[in-house]
């Protein structure tokens, strides 16, 4: 799911199960500020190294994204099984595109980062779902669409193709719906939903759906 953010479902299985998460920061007193805000969440184990385990997110706190900040979030995108987090001040329209291709599929303004609003993305990560602040949403389909503008007509750019169902679930994701939600729509199991984004993410070598909506906007499918 792509979307503003939400209320997290506190019944999902996701919600039970404690989901590890490596806070890094540039600085102690932000690193130590956001582990003061998930301490004692029963959601929530927390862990030194982003890869000591298959499934950790990272929880990565930047003021703004200069080149050393893009870098560490690379490293952490290599990581097997790891997700991320990004908490940040400011993000240029330049580098809106750069972070999701980084593998981050949920974002939070640090003036928003209020506990409860650090686990909701938590949580989304670890779903590999897409959790945007509702304005930057808006501005990776302005920006990705004015690049697809920009783009067309001209001859021989390569496109690995998506089938008609996987952009049928792509529109749905970037509309904010979930996984039973889209099921739901298009008369699918959530099976089968899961398995049409897993194929298309693997076969394009797409980091998470928001990295996904993002290749299909670009592309021209929604």
């Amino acid at each position: 799911m792509l979307s503003s953010p939400r209320t997290p479902d506190t019944g999902t299985t996701t919600a039970r199960r404690r989901i590890p998460v490596s806070v890094q920061a540039p600085d102690p007193i932000s690193r130590e500020g956001a582990v003061s805000q998930l301490r004692g969440r029963p959601e929530i184990e927390f862990r030194e190294d982003p890869s000591a385990a298959p499934g950790t997110v990272a929880l990565l706190i930047e003021d703004t994204l200069d080149e050393a900040a893009l870098a560490r979030l690379r490293r952490i995108s290599r990581g097997e099984g790891t997700c991320a987090v990004l908490v940040v001040g400011t993000i240029r329209e330049t580098e809106l595109l750069d972070v999701i291709e980084c593998g981050v599929g949920a974002i939070v303004w640090r003036r928003e980062a209020t506990a409860h609003r650090l686990v909701q993305a938590v949580l989304a990560a670890s779903r590999g779902d897409g959790d945007l602040p509702a304005d930057l949403l808006g501005r990776l389909i302005s920006q990705v669409g004015t690049l697809h503008r920009g783009a067309a007509g001209r001859p021989g750019a390569p496109s690995l193709g998506l089938a008609p169902r996987e952009v049928d679930v792509l529109r749905l994701v970037a509309e904010g719906l979930d996984t039973g939600e889209i099921a739901s729509k298009l008369s699918y199991s959530e099976r089968t939903v899961k398995n049409v984004m897993h194929g298309l993410t693997t076969r394009l070598h797409l980091r998470n759906r928001a990295h996904a909506v993002a290749y299909a906007l670009r592309e021209g499918y929604i």
